[in-house]
């Protein structure tokens, strides 16, 4: 359906371009070599990256970092990103949030500012003469800028640069999904898989695949580092103490955090039930306290902070963009509330029973009860097959339905047990097999195991990228 939206690629200039396309013959057409010598014999690795949300934020910022640790030669980087990114040297072409929009309809009043960016983001990619162009999630986006970029190399007869998508898109929950994987080989050299099964089956379409593991890993391996553990031993235990005396929290208070989302258009639809909810609970909870994490978006943190006036318990808003600082707030938090999302696996990994909760336009919804294929909405239920988490979805996410979910988590023991299990089985699955990590090992003589996080074997993967003639 998104496909109808757009308009045929744009075009850029030739005329203007017939220097600049010498200069680029002459620097990438050379298939067959990796993407590390191609670097080194020009001195820098120059690398385009685009994310366009807060989670594809930290994804790419990891990434970014363990390039720059692993490449021999300077590290370049242009593209679209947050505020993690340009932490890591991005010098980001627009704020992420302007291509930040979920759901489908909800995507209708913002596609004439879609293709600007588009087209804005197609042609600066050009002119940068990347080695490597990395997109991260956001497939709507992705997908469109890696098919236009190769569809203008092609159109001037040059080797167009090396293609990487990071997390492959969800085809396992839609009816027909498996079989677009074909059509994304054209313009896709490789995709990083997050989820166990992805890669062969990604593979099983003509779609080249890595598993990398899922990148809320990155929290969990270096505080494990060194420890003889197993990793569905791992766990992040966040400082319970520290969170609760540096924010007067009382002792006898019943904490809840709540997480309703990184993007705009879920926060504006989410927050409200949330505070509906928090009106109910405290009628049973007299020393009820809410922590808001806040996701790094400017957008977000100013309608957070200008209707938080009004909650109806006492609040925190915890600032995005600090794993210490969320983990401890879990660790202070009795049980949680959150959006469907990334954060229902981060909450697994905090030990931190979870209520999920998920709202969208009325024709988003219609649009996923017919097309999904799936029972579940939260990837520790899909991972599982299993109810582990209750989800309260669409009509049945309301205030009054969402209270006696939270209650009962809150009151039963054997419920928040049951989730703590789950989220061992959880982690085992969410990172590589030991014989991926040897091959890798045996590929690249500078990882150690401590350094196989999923951004590091994703940083070597694009190093040691040839590209088939």
């Amino acid at each position: 359906m998104l496909e109808m939206l757009f308009r045929k690629p744009w075009k850029l200039d030739n005329d203007s371009n017939v220097g600049f396309s010498r200069l680029w013959r002459r620097y990438i057409s050379m298939p067959g070599r990796a993407v590390v010598d191609m670097a080194a014999k020009d001195g820098e690795l120059r690398v385009f990256i685009v994310a366009g949300e807060v989670s594809g934020d930290s994804i790419g910022s990891r990434l970014m970092a363990s390039l720059k640790k692993h490449c021999l030669v300077p590290t370049r980087f242009s593209g679209v990103g947050g505020s993690m990114m340009t932490r890591q040297g991005l010098n980001s072409l627009f704020p992420m949030e302007h291509i930040s929009v979920m759901g489908i309809w909800e995507l209708l009043p913002h596609l004439n500012k879609f293709r600007l960016k588009l087209k804005e983001t197609v042609e600066a990619a050009f002119l940068f003469q990347p080695h490597v162009v990395v997109t991260v999630d956001s497939k709507g986006f992705s997908f469109r800028l890696l098919k236009q970029l190769r569809a203008n190399y092609s159109q001037r007869g040059l080797v167009s640069p090396v293609h990487f998508h990071y997390v492959a898109p969800s085809f396992w929950a839609w009816r027909g999904g498996e079989a677009r994987l074909k059509g994304l080989a054209e313009f896709v050299d490789q995709v990083f898989c997050i989820l166990p099964n992805e890669e062969e089956v990604c593979k099983s379409n003509g779609l080249d695949a890595t598993f990398v593991g899922h990148p809320i890993l990155e929290d969990i391996v270096y505080p494990n580092s060194g420890k003889d553990v197993s990793p569905c031993e791992w766990k992040v235990d966040g400082d319970c103490e520290d969170f609760r005396s540096k924010n007067a929290i009382p002792a006898g208070a019943t904490v809840i955090s709540l997480l309703p989302g990184s993007r705009l258009q879920e926060v504006t639809r989410m927050l409200p039930i949330f505070a509906n909810t928090m009106e109910l609970l405290k009628e049973s909870f007299p020393e009820l306290m809410s922590v808001i994490h806040v996701a790094p978006n400017q957008h977000v943190e100013k309608y957070i902070t200008e209707v938080v006036h009004k909650w109806p318990v006492p609040v925190l808003l915890l600032p995005g963009g600090s794993p210490k600082l969320k983990y401890d707030a879990f660790s202070a938090s009795r049980v949680a509330l959150c959006t469907s999302g990334t954060v229902a696996l981060e909450l697994q990994l905090a030990r931190l029973p979870c209520i999920v909760a998920y709202r969208a336009h009325f024709l988003t919804e219609w649009f996923i009860r017919y097309k999904a294929k799936i029972s579940y909405i939260s990837l520790p239920n899909i991972l599982l097959d299993s109810a582990v988490i209750p989800e309260a979805l669409f009509e049945a996410c309301t205030p009054t339905k969402l209270t006696p979910l939270l209650m009962e988590l809150i009151h039963d023991r054997c419920l928040r047990e049951e989730q703590i299990i789950a989220a061992e089985k959880i982690i085992r699955l969410l990172y590589p097999s030991e014989m991926i990590i040897t091959n890798l090992l045996q590929q690249d003589s500078k990882l150690r195991f401590p350094d196989c996080t999923p951004s590091m074997m994703a940083a070597s993967t694009i190093l040691h990228y040839v590209k088939p003639r």
